[in-house]
């Protein structure tokens, strides 16, 4: 992966996936609910609320969620699919 690739647009696609798609086109669905439910903490649980999960954005070419960034992920992690 090239240290360029950054997330050009994201799309909520029920049950807290989000299909991810980069800079040079590669899409990528990623469970982001399966991440939170194995790292449950109160600035991530929030975002299992489904009207909470669907307002994410894109900011400096990542997603993010809430206005302070609580919950972000490596951009190569979301490439490959496999948060940790």
């Amino acid at each position: 992966m090239s240290d360029n690739i950054h997330i050009i647009n994201a799309m909520d696609l029920g049950n807290f996936q989000v299909l991810i798609i980069f800079s040079d086109n590669t899409r990528q669905t990623v469970d982001i609910g399966d991440f939170i439910r194995r790292h449950p903490h109160p600035q991530y649980n929030k975002y299992l609320d489904a009207k909470r999960f669907k307002k994410f954005s894109i900011e400096n070419g990542n997603i993010v969620w809430g206005k302070n960034w609580d919950l972000i992920f490596p951009i190569e992690q979301l490439y490959e699919g496999n948060i940790v």
